[in-house]
């Protein structure tokens, strides 16, 4: 291959990635050698050699840039997803001693800035914000698995006083430490909605097919199929006003296990796993984006309860439209999800690679997207994947583990992050998308995966959420 010359590439594209791997920029100035894609200044031209490797660099006396890590990657590690992983076990493991972020960038070594871009990138959230989650993991653990009194539970998670752990507590689960706790053994919780909730959107996506045996809405109650530690039951959430009575038929009374489950695919299936008011103060401010934005304030992703759900959702849905894709699923469903009552659940791994793609092709679908999904459900389902605990890792191993997956790119990548949880993942590469920012920045063609790409970088760590405002404008426009 042909290394490009000196600044004749598109520079947009090399700070994508798209060059990463195909040649190196050494700056004979600094005496660095970085990526492409490396966000630092970019030198004059005349202080610039374009090397094809790490030994060409070496040779010209120069070493590997601390901000980009070359040597990394080429090696294929990241010393980020390292760093930030390593951090993530160390609170987990003792939330109390972690109390601000100081106490986070002493631990791992670097400054306050540093450990902003890391939180930034790698959890979608400030540290000060993921700490706060951390904490309210930790206590709904121990709120479930011991006897120990609120407040202690409170203290032992890291919290400062007993008013700061029920505010926090409440506004992350929608429920105050002592409702949460009394879900073990019940059969019905309540989840508190926030100020000016939308649930017309929420209904919506989770009525897009309505011939689905796993999913369905009446009115304002969606039914959901599901398969929890206790065998499978339906999880019936009704929007009513301020709350959320959340109903689960087919298990008379919750363990721990089944309660912690259902009360996270409740969150997740409502919307209420991630925050909304920062990014609508931010872009309502745009001239820009702000009247698309403030038409739906309050709207929220709604996410989809498993991560093998939403994968195959994803795989499935690539290149055909909403309705042809939930046909498709609603043969795997058919052929191997649990039945309870009229209903179906989404079926594991293991039986959607029991399938196999053979049977799969003679269903309608294609070859490739028979053994694509056939392949991803043998990898969750022999370990090699663990999609359920992708939320909880850094958003940049999670994309990467994805796209390790025959027939996963970018878009299935970022679709099934965004339907999990994550809240930065913008599946470039959708035409809906690139109609709407065509049409918002005025455009005189559709921009490609890598011009969307640089365009919704100005929604960052919202990415997901943005997503949604615009394909609603999309639907709005059709």
């Amino acid at each position: 291959m042909k290394t490009p010359e000196p600044f004749s590439w598109d520079r947009a594209e090399a700070r994508a990635g798209k060059f990463d791997g195909k040649f190196l920029i050494g700056v004979l100035t600094t005496g660095i050698y970085c990526l492409p894609s490396c966000t630092a200044r970019q030198p004059k031209p005349d202080n610039v050699r374009i090397v094809r490797t790490e030994e060409e660099a070496q040779a010209l006396g120069l070493r590997a840039c601390k901000r980009c890590r070359p040597d990394l990657f080429y090696r294929g590690e990241d010393e980020d997803i390292s760093l930030f992983e390593g951090l993530a076990t160390r609170v987990c493991a003792a939330p109390p001693d972690f109390p601000d972020a100081r106490a986070l960038a002493k631990a791992a070594g670097v400054s306050l800035t540093k450990l902003a871009d890391l939180f930034r990138e790698h959890a979608h959230l400030t540290p000060v914000a993921w700490l706060r989650r951390e904490r309210v993991r930790a206590a709904s653990c121990q709120l479930l698995g011991t006897a120990d009194r609120v407040l202690e539970v409170g203290y032992a998670s890291g919290f400062e006083s007993e008013s700061v752990f029920h505010r926090q507590f409440l506004a992350l689960t929608r429920m105050t430490p002592g409702a949460f706790r009394a879900m073990n053994g019940a059969s019905v919780f309540l989840l508190q909605l926030p100020s000016g909730y939308r649930a017309q959107e929420i209904l919506a996506y989770h009525a897009r097919d309505p011939q689905s045996p796993c999913e369905r809405v009446e009115g304002n109650r969606i039914f959901k199929a599901l398969g929890t530690p206790q065998g499978p039951a339906v999880l019936e959430l009704s929007l009513e006003g301020e709350g959320a009575w959340a109903r689960v038929h087919g298990v008379e009374k919750m363990s721990r296990e089944t309660a912690a489950f259902l009360h996270a695919s409740a969150l997740r299936m409502l919307g209420l796993n991630n925050e909304v008011v920062a990014f609508e103060t931010r872009m309502t401010k745009d001239q820009r984006f702000g009247s698309v934005v403030a038409r739906r304030r309050g709207l929220r992703v709604p996410s989809i309860p498993t991560g093998f759900d939403g994968l195959c959702w994803a795989i499935i849905g690539q290149q055909v439209n909403v309705k042809f894709a939930a046909a498709l699923r609603r043969e795997i469903l058919n052929l191997a999800g649990d039945k309870i009552g009229d209903m179906r659940t989404h079926p594991i791994p293991d039986r959607v690679a029991e399938i196999g793609a053979a049977r799969l092709a003679k269903l309608r679908y294609s070859r490739a997207k028979a053994e694509y999904l056939v392949g991803a459900a043998s990898t969750v389902a022999q370990g090699r994947l663990d999609i359920e605990a992708l939320p909880e890792t850094s958003a940049v191993a999670a994309e990467k583990k994805l796209m390790s997956l025959r027939g996963i790119g970018r878009w299935t990548a970022r679709y099934t992050m965004l339907r999990g949880g994550f809240a930065d993942a913008a599946p470039v590469g959708d035409s809906a998308l690139a109609t709407v920012l065509q049409r918002i920045h005025g455009l005189a063609e559709r921009p490609d995966a890598e011009h969307a790409e640089s365009l919704m970088q100005e929604f960052a760590p919202h990415r997901s959420l943005a997503t949604c405002h615009l394909w609603a404008s999309y639907k709005d426009a059709a």
